[in-house]
């Protein structure tokens, strides 16, 4: 075998990878192409329907806040500042006591 037929076998030898090689990278766009396909055809509306359900939750919540929780944070307050008024007419000479003062009794 002399190195020239070496070299024809070499180069034949690349020309066949070269034509595999390229085979592959065709196979592979066309698998990109079915994979980008398949994410707008599948995941896109799985999106939508995500966005669907979170405005539905945002108008939920907000409706349940104003209906529900405004009004019981409201009485909660009204509440505690009636506790907080009878208790300082109810004991004004308890403090003053406390403190040392004399009361007008």
């Amino acid at each position: 075998m002399s190195i020239a037929s070496i070299r024809d076998m070499a180069i034949v030898l690349l020309a066949i990878e070269s034509l595999i090689i390229g085979g592959l990278l065709i196979v592979l766009v066309l698998q990109i192409r079915n994979l980008i396909n398949l994410l707008k055809d599948e995941v896109k509306p799985i999106l939508d329907e995500a966005r669907d359900t979170v405005s539905t939750v945002k108008g939920t919540t907000s409706f349940v806040s104003d209906t529900v929780i405004t009004p019981i944070i409201n009485v909660a307050s009204f509440a505690s500042a009636v506790r907080q008024g009878v208790a300082t007419f109810r004991s004004p000479t308890r403090k003053r006591a406390e403190n040392g003062e004399q009361g007008t009794e």
